[in-house]
């Protein structure tokens, strides 16, 4: 332990913790800009770029950057110090000179941590003027949207981009006054090795990253009297939805969220976990044919969109590998546009689908070529969890005094085992709950799989299916993924099935969801709403849904059956490896 002062208060911190950690075990708030802690990635951005956490140390002529000087036995500190307190007032005046002065229409406009900043440095004018950027905007991507005129060189995008992900998109360029974050050769993103998994915009401090609205298109849809709107809602928003309108997080308000979205005026709200239920069916059904019949072994899932393009570009010598199951999103689309359009004598061509979903990659995904049906797109129009609140606030609802309401029939109901989709493991624990049952011939009494839970970045379990051990891993984050793909492609890997989670922790921690600034408990606490939300159902495996069972013996047939396999499965893209 290294013992030393702050404002004259006596703190003692494990050797090697910086004087910004010290400063947080006495609760002394230091303003910060470009540091992130991402706790449950154990990483921290702490490039010191932005010097707004300078702080004066005794003995030492210049200021010293809190978030990254190491503390040393002895040291005294004076964190809001006269010169430190000018100092930091100095730099945030700079940042904003060469900042665009549109805060009243900007996408992060009361929640930009540099406006918050500002404020709390009772900034009113900026005394420095010259010249600004004028960067292009890059609206390439249906998916997020580039400004770098907004962008302070906080370099937690490149972060999250280059050590998280492993996707390596982003990078600081250039030199001086031209310094920026960009891309190769400066290419649009949308022609970038970008999986759209938003993680980028999940820790921007400002609008330099951020996601590509629907939110207007989504009012002239709803006003279209010829258009019949249906809503799908992926688990993990409800146990963040709250949130944006001052509820405890943790809290799932999936009640109120219905509720809502039937006061918006949508025709039918139902909910994907219905469709995460039958992504089971034909997961699971593949990975029992892969086993008995000596196919390709580890299966993995395909659920997500930011993952499913990463090894489209990094791994595409693999593509027999993953599951041809198209994600939940994708099947809730197309049995809406066919099943559901026959029993509510609709015409698909009239019928507009909406998606409200965690995660950025998913209107990347709903504009793919190859998930269409009869000629029309699955899914229409995607929101995020952030894009719904804000409509909600829009419309006036009170939210928190909203009664619940229950999800429409045919396609609202689900079970348990699909409300564990937004965590990490719980793909593929949905899957062996359903597969022990399958292939054993007997009742799984303990449905739960703890080895599979929680936000370790790659877990691993055996789990005994009758005379067979099955060995699998679960990867959250891309980076992690990447590490379990190339033992696959090396012929070192012995697992029968991995999950893959592009956004660290699942879906709850997805680039559209509110944005949590770093503070991993509210992480946790989803998680639990998440749980809390599985153990709270009658039913807890997907083949027990009755829905699921009237859609197969309807229209279907059998899992992984001819039609089936048309409107449920897909293919994948070869794509350039950057």
């Amino acid at each position: 332990m290294v013992n030393l002062t702050i404002n004259g208060k006596a703190v003692a911190v494990p050797e090697g913790s910086t004087i910004l950690d010290a400063a947080k075990k006495l609760n002394i708030h230091i303003p910060t800009l470009c540091f992130l802690d991402l706790h449950n990635l154990k990483m921290v951005n702490k490039t010191a770029s932005c010097r707004v956490c300078m702080v004066e140390m005794t003995g030492r002529r210049a200021l010293a950057p809190s978030c990254s000087t190491p503390v040393s036995p002895g040291m005294e500190i004076q964190t809001h110090s006269s010169r430190a307190i000018q100092a930091r007032r100095a730099v945030v005046e700079l940042i904003l000179s060469n900042h665009p002065k549109t805060c009243l229409t900007c996408p992060k406009n009361t929640n930009c941590e540099l406006q918050a900043l500002a404020a709390e440095l009772g900034l009113t004018h900026i005394r420095y003027t010259g010249k600004t950027h004028t960067h292009t905007l890059d609206k390439s991507s249906p998916a997020l949207t580039r400004d770098m005129n907004k962008c302070v060189l906080c370099r937690r995008c490149e972060t999250m981009c280059n050590q998280v992900q492993t996707v390596n998109a982003l990078s600081g360029v250039n030199r001086g006054f031209n310094t920026m974050v960009g891309t190769a050769f400066d290419m649009p993103i949308v022609e970038t090795a970008c999986v759209s998994c938003g993680q980028c915009v999940a820790v921007c401090p400002t609008a330099a990253l951020s996601e590509v609205s629907n939110m207007q298109k989504l009012w002239d849809v709803l006003a279209d009297r010829d258009k019949f709107v249906v809503v799908q809602t992926a688990p993990a928003v409800r146990a963040a939805l709250g949130e944006a309108f001052g509820l405890p997080p943790g809290r799932a308000v999936t009640g109120k969220m219905v509720s809502a979205l039937h006061q918006l005026g949508f025709d039918r709200v139902f909910d994907t976990n219905f469709s995460a239920d039958l992504t089971i069916m034909e997961e699971a059904k593949e990975f029992l044919n892969r086993v008995k019949n000596g196919g390709r072994l580890p299966i993995l899932t395909s659920c997500c969109p930011g993952w499913v393009k990463f090894f489209e570009h990094q791994f595409h010598d693999l593509m027999d590998v993953p599951s041809t199951c198209k994600s939940p999103q994708q099947m809730f689309g197309a049995v809406a546009k066919t099943y559901l359009a026959q029993q509510l004598n609709v015409d698909p061509e009239k019928m507009v689908v909406v998606s409200i979903m965690p995660c950025l990659a998913k209107k990347y995904e709903a504009g793919r070529a190859e998930l269409t049906v009869n000629g029309l797109p699955e899914i229409d129009l995607v929101l995020t969890t952030r894009e719904l609140a804000r409509v909600i606030h829009e419309a006036g609802i009170d939210f928190a005094a909203l009664p619940d309401d229950k999800y429409d029939d045919p396609l609202g109901e689900s079970s348990g085992a699909a409300d564990i989709f937004a965590i990490s493991g719980g793909v593929l624990e949905a899957a062996l709950r359903t597969s022990y049952e399958w292939l054993t011939g007997k009742t799984l009494e303990k449905v739960e799989f703890e080895a599979l839970r929680g936000f370790t970045g790659i877990k691993e379990a055996l789990v005994p299916v009758g005379d067979l051990t099955v060995k699998v891993a679960v990867a959250s984050g891309l980076g992690n993924a990447r590490k379990l793909l190339e033992d696959v492609r090396a012929g070192k890997s012995d697992y029968h099935a991995i999950e893959v989670m592009a956004c660290p922790g699942g879906c709850i921690d997805g680039g559209g969801q509110p944005y949590h600034h770093g503070n991993f408990s509210i992480l946790e606490k989803r998680m639990q709403a998440i749980l809390g939300e599985d153990k709270g159902k009658k039913l807890r495996k997907s083949h027990e849904n009755p829905f699921i069972q009237k859609l197969y013996a309807e229209f279907l047939g059998e899992p992984n059956g001819h039609l089936a396999h048309k409107l449920l499965h897909t293919n994948y893209v070869k794509r350039q490896k950057m």
